[in-house]
């Protein structure tokens, strides 16, 4: 197998961006434990119709997590399909089992099933994060909630707000992404055992005198998998689902680059209200020392820029998957769904870093409430116009 060294590309994700908790989700390694899972669900399911003998199941179940992919690596080389490379690399740990590896399948069954076991993982770790985010922003809040501060509109002095009013805004959208979150994580569903075509032809012809139906059969191996499947799928599930989830994140962090961009106004010098917490021996510029960058929150929306950008791609692939299937979605998918996933995770742990530890500089709040807050009384004065 191949090792791979700083000598070669690697993704700013493979390293820098992103938990390993989050990249073990997208790994080849879970990955391929995930396609063993479900090949197991779909042998147990078909033990019941006599289809897989309890010996060849055990050793199935047996030799399940024994991941080679230094092997499997060997024969996709040789036979230029990753799938069919990873039941071969199965079969040859399973002389008697291995023949009824697959028994049925088409590759989306598995693919597309694991996919979305894997998808609800990944967003599970961003509800879990978006929480723990808005907890530390409902903590700041308090802190601040009657901190005056100047708001801003047209980026012109307006009228006195708190610093916790205006915490709370951004905390009000992450709610509302926060429940959007759970409501497409509830909605996740597989395509189930749908063959082909999504007619589950192949199983019923499997099934024929077994007194099992490809129905009762799917329903079995979706139970086992802890998955709902789609009622109708063609060769894969919609495209729709990757969409909604893409959808979703790009929202969440629709609202992340509106509050740190913002939060980058605020600690520039001419304003100085906020600033990012900055290390004892952090460097802020090579060439001008003094300097004190945001770059966490740069950071946090030049991810958010790249986030909504792949939210077209999915769109793309939502409405030109032509037919039953095309390949037209495969090969993006394999970047766009865990740098997605990657991308928001690096974003989430850098917010929560930066507003747990942000600094209210009181002096140039002061300022600015001095310089700017006496024409703030001009409403009042209007109003009081205005009931003579």
């Amino acid at each position: 197998m191949q090792s791979f060294t700083h000598d070669t590309y690697l993704s700013p994700f493979s390293w820098r961006y992103g938990s390993q908790q989050m990249r073990t989700v997208f790994s080849e390694e879970h990955k391929r434990k995930l396609l063993r899972r479900i090949w197991v669900a779909l042998a147990k399911a078909q033990s019941q119709a006599n289809l897989v003998s309890a010996e060849q199941l055990d050793e199935l179940v047996a030799n399940q997590d024994t991941i080679d992919i230094e092997r499997a690596t060997e024969i996709e080389a040789e036979i230029g399909h990753d799938l069919m490379a990873e039941i071969k690399t199965y079969a040859e740990q399973c002389p008697k089992g291995g023949a009824v590896i697959h028994l049925g399948a088409t590759s989306m069954d598995i693919l597309d099933n694991m996919d979305a076991m894997r998808l609800k993982e990944a967003l599970n770790l961003v509800i879990i994060q978006v929480k723990a985010l808005l907890a530390v922003f409902i903590t700041r809040m308090e802190a601040y909630a009657d901190q005056p501060c100047m708001a801003f509109t047209h980026i012109q002095p307006a009228e006195p707000t708190t610093v916790g009013y205006r915490l709370a805004q951004t905390a009000q959208d992450l709610n509302e992404d926060l429940q959007d979150l759970i409501r497409v994580h509830a909605s996740i569903r597989g395509k189930g055992m749908k063959g082909a075509v999504g007619t589950s032809a192949s199983y019923t012809e499997l099934l024929r005198g077994t007194g099992i139906t490809a129905s009762q059969l799917e329903a079995m191996v979706m139970q086992d998998l802890g998955l709902e499947a789609y009622t109708a799928a063609t060769q894969v599930y919609t495209r729709k689902q990757d969409l909604r989830i893409g959808q979703a994140l790009s929202s969440l962090c629709a609202t992340l680059y509106k509050f740190f961009i913002d939060f980058r106004l605020l600690q520039s010098p001419p304003i100085g209200e906020w600033s990012e917490p900055f290390g004892s021996k952090q460097v802020g510029s090579s060439a001008m020392p003094f300097k004190r960058n945001p770059i966490n929150s740069e950071k946090i929306d030049s991810l958010c820029r790249f986030v909504e950008a792949q939210e077209s791609v999915l769109w793309q692939n939502a409405a030109s998957t032509l037919l039953e299937r095309t390949l037209d979605d495969s090969a993006n998918r394999r970047l766009v769904l865990p740098e997605l996933f990657l991308s928001v995770d690096e974003i989430l742990s850098t917010a929560i870093k930066v507003v747990h530890g942000m600094q209210v500089h009181r002096g140039g709040i002061e300022r600015h409430l001095a310089s700017y807050g006496i024409f703030a009384a001009s409403e009042r004065l209007l109003m009081e116009l205005g009931k003579n």
